[in-house]
């Protein structure tokens, strides 16, 4: 193995606030978009944004969309 953890044994927990952000975007919603729909603001997107990044390993909105799916924390269709 190349000591990194196989996708059965990662356990990624994202809050469901989280969830919903990363599915928005997957559905192409802007950050402000997400903001509005949720009834939040747009910091508080860009948080739950930074928080997702950090737990997926990832750096941008399609590499976090693409790792939820590999991971099956968000459904492909």
């Amino acid at each position: 193995m190349n000591g990194q953890p196989s996708n059965r044994t990662l356990k990624i927990r994202l809050t469901t606030r989280e969830l919903e952000v990363i599915q928005l975007v997957a559905q192409g919603c802007t950050y402000a978009q997400a903001a509005e729909r949720l009834g939040v603001s747009l910091h508080t997107i860009t948080t739950h944004i930074k928080n997702a990044y950090r737990k997926l390993d990832v750096h941008s909105a399609g590499a976090a969309v693409m790792r939820a799916v590999q991971l099956r924390i968000l459904g492909e269709g």
